[in-house]
Parts: C-alpha cells; structure tokens; sequence
C-alpha cells in the first residue's frame, strides 16, 4: 500500500499532536515496513527530532514540501491532491483531526484521527473563532472520512454525540508514549536531573500546561492540606495566565515547597519522571492522556482523573479521584504516599497495562484498517 499522512505536527510541533503524529510514524515504519509512505508537510522545522527523518534514508519513507514558498497552508488544505495522486496514495491519514479537500474525487480512501473534542465539551475554554474553526475542521473531516479514529472510547462518544457519526465508522486506537520515558535511567542520571532544578527533596510530580482544564489548582490546594513537609509539589509545564492564580494561592500561604517550571526541555523529563515518588494528573477533561503512560513506563505511582478517559489511560495502574473533589485527591494521595505495598502493586499493575499500548501493537491495528478502507 502507499499512505500518505498529514504529517505537519510530526516536523513541527514537539507536544501532544507532534508526539501522535512521530509515534504513528515510527511504529509503522519499525512494524509495517512493507508498505511505502509519503509524509506531506508545509514546512520541516529545525528542532532535533526532526533530524532522523531528514537524515536517514528510507527507500520506503518520502517527505514531501510544496515547491512553492507562498500559500503553504493553502497547499495543504487544497493542492495537496495533485501530489497526491502524482504519488499513487491509496490511503490518506489526517494524524491531527483535519483531512484536505479533494481526496474523493481523486479516489483516496481518507482516515483522519481526532483526538478530543474538549472545545466543544468546554466552550468557555476556547475563543469563539478558535472554536468556529474547530468544529469547521474537525467535524466536516468525521463526515468525509471514510474511517475515524478515536484516541480513546470518550473520544468515541463524543464524536457521536456531538457530531452524530455511525459508531461503526469509528475505530478506537490508543497510542503510546514516546520511547524515552521506556528507557531506566541510572541513579546517578536521575540525581543529576534532579540537581539541575534545585529538587533534593522526595517530591510529588504533574506535567501538563498550566491551565484552567489541567486543574494545577486543586491539587496544589490537596498537597498544601496534607502538610507534607517532607515533600515537594513540582509542577511542569507551559505558561498561561491560570499560573497566576497559582502563584498568588502560594504567596498568600507561604508555601516553599512548591515549584513551578515552565521551560523544561524535553530531555529532561524522564529524570524528573523516574524520581518522583507519584505522579498525579488532576485534569478536569482529556481526550486521552499521554502523561499517565509516560509516568507508568517510568515505573512510579499515578493518580488521575475521575470524569473522561484517564481511566483507560492508566487502567489499574492508577487510583483516581474526582476532578472537583480537594479532598478526594488529598485522601488519594495520602492513601498512596503511606502504603509502600500499595506503591509497588501500582507499579506492577500499570505495567501490565500500558503492554497493550506497544507500538507493535497499534501498528498492526492501524494496517488492519488501512486494509479494511480499501477493500
């Protein structure tokens, strides 16, 4: 088969869609080499994950550019089937919840993947254009594909209830985390990880952008109830104005043992991964939940998320506590921190679960459904 993939996300964005989009990629590549790919992007940014794709030849894997400089959204909205059928694509996969115009006149089979529709759950959350060209793009491609897939079984529903597609036309494929967070670091590299940032203390650990829907809020109110004195609340990631409400709870409480970093590289996740003594993720929504799995395969305990889909996420791997709920998530966490035989039996547990998200695993699914469009 020839697939050809909108692969913008993969060459440039290094979060949540970039992530799917490389992952997809590589266990394709690594587990279904026999067919040829073609990843369709406007433009390759410069950032290092990049560099494999741009540096190593592949008989069987082709990234094409416009060869115009102008007008390259226009080109991947629109033009993008000339190159297309020039190609020979059987089978094109939007990776990041759109699909170009013209693939059925042209004879493509068309997939897309949509991977929340939380904007559509949340109005408040988003800008009204923002939203506008959300749902344009996000439900005219559920009624051009011929297949949908889901990143999770929420995502499923959501997708028939707001946009009201045949479930049969919807195919629920989880994804995995990337490699790194698979990889046991020595204790000399997870002191070093931890020295760079100034953590010398045990410590309770959440990555995700600090905003309203990732609800850093509540649990900096569960982890300043408890009094852990012997602990630090480490918090990573990205900026926007929600910090400040955190930044004022912890000046008005005088709280020291609390750290927010918004500029953590990559690289250096796995370190602050494999020394925390848990990980919790108190997000109101999410259409899947990538931080679960890196914290499982990085072998510590989870607290998620009651109300979306963190349960299929970290399945027995993880407790869970309601989202609006502080002390819920306070008793959670207590619950785990004093009960290092429940700690352990956690750990066994997410391990076991997150083997179904091998990406040998989906790759399989995924050349399943590839099959399945075309015949």
């Amino acid at each position: 088969m020839k697939i050809g993939f909108d692969a913008k996300r993969a060459f440039n964005n290094n979060t949540g869609l970039g992530n799917y989009s490389r992952f997809i990629i590589d266990a394709l590549l690594k587990y279904n080499a026999e067919n040829t790919y073609f990843a369709y992007t406007p433009k390759v940014s410069t950032a290092p994950f990049t560099e494999k794709y741009l540096t190593t030849p592949s008989l069987n894997f082709t990234i094409r550019m416009p060869t115009f400089k102008k007008m390259k959204s226009f080109w991947r909205s629109f033009l993008i089937t000339t190159d297309l059928k020039k190609d020979g694509i059987e089978v094109f996969h939007g990776l990041s919840n759109e699909l170009p115009i013209g693939l059925k006149r042209n004879n493509i089979k068309a997939i897309v993947t949509i991977h929340d529709l939380i904007f559509e759950r949340y109005p408040n959350l988003y800008p009204a254009f923002d939203r506008f060209i959300y749902k344009l793009k996000f439900k005219k491609a559920c009624q051009y594909a011929d297949l949908v897939i889901a990143v999770s079984e929420q995502t499923k529903r959501d997708i028939i209830e707001y946009y009201q597609i045949n479930p049969e036309k919807i195919a629920v494929v989880y994804q995995d985390s990337d490699n790194v967070f698979k990889e046991k670091l020595s204790e000399e590299d997870i002191e070093a990880g931890k020295a760079k940032y100034n953590i010398y203390k045990k410590y309770l650990l959440c990555v995700a952008t600090i905003t309203e829907r990732k609800n850093q809020l509540l649990l900096l109110k569960a982890f300043h109830k408890l009094h852990l004195s012997d602990y630090e609340l480490i918090l990573v990631g990205g900026k926007s104005a929600y910090q400040q409400q955190l930044e004022d709870y912890i000046s008005e409480h005088s709280l020291t043992n609390v750290k927010i970093f918004n500029k953590v590289p990559f690289a250096d996740l796995p370190a602050l991964y494999q020394g925390a003594s848990l990980f919790v993720y108190p997000s109101v929504f999410e259409g899947f939940g990538i931080p679960i799995l890196e914290a499982l395969h990085s072998g510590i305990p989870v607290i998620g998320a009651t109300g979306s889909c963190l349960e299929e996420a970290g399945g027995k791997g993880a407790l869970y506590a309601n989202p609006e709920d502080v002390n819920d998530l306070s008793s959670k966490i207590l619950q785990v921190l004093s009960n290092k035989t429940m700690q352990k039996q956690m750990v066994l547990d997410g391990q076991q679960h997150i083997a179904q998200f091998s990406a040998e695993n989906i790759a399989l699914q995924l050349q399943s459904l590839y099959q399945r469009v075309l015949s």
